[in-house]
């Protein structure tokens, strides 16, 4: 391997599998990090350490590092760079020099993010970044505020690109209707990104105005306030929630409409039900987030209802699902267990959140662990069983090469058993009262059975994670030769030799009248 080439590319495809080794890395450390909590967490008071900044600094890590650099980046840098330009029949993305740009701008932010274990004052103000404890910590809430300009700015230009992308280059005869619903739902994430994403930038750049030049946007005794701070940031975070939601479920649709051998059920509901319907109520649900931080009533009871009907177009995408595996001929391979493991967790975390939409339920669960439960289960595993899905599918594709199946499906099922006794158990001690963030859960001794299962359950994930790992490096190394088309698709990433030579195909594809890419035929 030519590490100039690799270092200097262009290539929509590099660029991609250069998005997932930089994610996967930093799922790698967030993944070390939780697995340090739940150990702490393990027994009533100091465990593996007496400090609870120390702890504060893992929790910071663990979401900064799962969310923004791990799966927002895999899912619109790794999977919409390797999949869409394929998918739509381009050599290319439309601009491949910034393209480039943004993956190393990805690589500074996940640096700056790792920089937390070196640098003498740390982070410790969880992902959120909330004031006035981010201004008044000796943590280095600067280092917090560049690692999100930085990530944020790599996901701006990714999302132009796309946008203009898939609007000017697909091939020719590929009509809007007749692209795949991978491509859609990533369309829809980056005009989320685009919308919102400086509203985050803004607000975590106060924070540091706030704290390093006197500023004072969220100090109330010099007339500023902390719940501006909370709006902003979660008039970006919720709707980022669906940034990673969107991608994610269009990967599912992949695996399910080739593996149950059927079309996708009700496109146009799909599309412009579903993927349509989120973007445009996705900013209007941030509330819920508040409910227990003070405002007026109408707006909490305003924002739970639109809280409630967002579910709408959510389960509109699940109906697809459902409607797609109907008398489908379905077989069981790896990716389709894990996409099936995906329709399992989110039903789970969407259920269990329709009562934290709810005002006088939120009252009692916010600061609990049912939050944190039923967060891992809707959007956490979800999306990361997702993730993890469709690089088996398109593994393939990329290597040329197949993995190995029996531990393809071994790491699953250790996966999802894991997965199940770690966040079933925290939703239901949460429920019972255990509240969040807690170091030291001394006043609340009959939760640490319940903490010990979910320490062992957190143990047996981490195995079925780490065996997925080591079965791509492995099938990568020396798996079997893939044929081009190993799972029989018609959609157009599948029509070039795997892996693609640069630029794709020798000349660009066109796709007839009625073509589509779920035209299975049942052999």
């Amino acid at each position: 391997m030519n590490l100039k080439e690799w270092i200097f590319t262009t290539d929509h495809k590099r660029v991609g599998v250069l998005y997932l080794i930089g994610s996967l890395a930093a799922f790698a450390v967030a993944g070390i990090l939780a697995m340090l909590m739940r150990i702490e967490l393990s027994t009533i008071g100091p465990t593996i350490t007496s400090n609870p900044t120390q702890y504060n600094v893992w929790l910071y890590g663990h979401g900064a590092m799962m969310i923004l650099g791990f799966q927002i980046p895999a899912l619109t840098g790794f999977f919409a760079n390797y999949c869409i330009p394929l998918m739509i029949g381009a050599k290319d993305v439309a601009f491949p020099r910034v393209n480039a740009l943004s993956v190393w701008l990805f690589y500074v932010g996940i640096i700056l993010a790792l920089l937390t274990f070196f640098v003498p004052d740390p982070p410790d103000i969880m992902w959120t970044g909330y004031p006035p404890y981010s201004t008044l910590t000796t943590g280095n809430t600067a280092l917090y505020t560049f690692t999100v300009l930085i990530l944020g700015f790599a996901s701006i230009i990714g999302g132009v690109n796309f946008l203009t992308t898939v609007a000017y280059m697909r091939a020719p005869g590929l009509t809007w209707g007749k692209l795949n619903i991978f491509v859609w739902c990533t369309l829809g994430a980056f005009v989320l990104q685009l919308i919102f994403v400086p509203v985050l930038g803004t607000a975590v750049t106060l924070i540091s105005f706030d704290k390093y030049l006197g500023t004072h946007f969220f100090d109330p005794s010099r007339g500023g306030d902390v719940l501006t701070y909370q709006n902003l940031f979660w008039f970006y975070s919720h709707p980022a929630v669906y940034v990673i939601f969107l991608p994610f479920i269009g990967v599912v649709y992949e695996i399910v409409a080739t593996f149950a051998r059927n079309q996708v059920f009700n496109y146009k509901m799909v599309v412009y039900g579903g993927i349509g319907g989120i973007v445009l109520l996705s900013g209007e649900v941030w509330v819920h987030h508040l409910y227990v931080s003070g405002m007026a009533d109408w707006l909490r009871i305003g924002q739970m209802i639109t809280t409630l009907m967002i579910s709408v177009p959510v389960g509109l995408l699940v109906i697809g699902l459902v409607g797609t595996l109907y008398k489908g001929a379905i077989s069981f391979e790896t990716p389709m267990l894990y996409a099936l493991g995906v329709v399992f967790l989110f039903l789970i975390g969407g259920l269990t959140g329709i009562p934290l939409a709810v005002t006088s339920l939120t009252l009692h669960l916010s600061d609990t662990y049912y939050v944190v439960g039923h967060f891992h289960y809707v959007m956490a595993v979800a999306g990361t069983f997702a993730i993890f899905g469709g690089v088996y599918y398109w593994f393939p594709k990329i290597t040329g090469r197949m993995y190995n199946e029996f531990w393809g499906k071994l790491g699953f099922w250790l996966t999802f058993i894991g997965v199940n006794v770690v966040f079933w158990t925290m939703m239901d001690i949460g429920v019972s009262g255990m509240p969040r963030r807690y170091y030291d859960y001394s006043h609340f001794p009959q939760f640490e059975g319940a903490h010990q299962l979910m320490t062992a359950g957190a143990a047996v994930l981490g195995v079925g994670f780490v065996i997925a790992v080591l079965n791509w490096i492995i099938g990568a190394a020396r798996g079997r030769k893939a044929p081009d088309n190993p799972w029989g698709s018609p959609s157009l990433e599948w029509s070039t030799v795997s892996p693609p030579p640069h630029g794709n195909w020798p000349s660009p594809p066109s796709v007839s009248e009625d073509w589509n890419p779920y035209a299975y035929r049942r052999d």
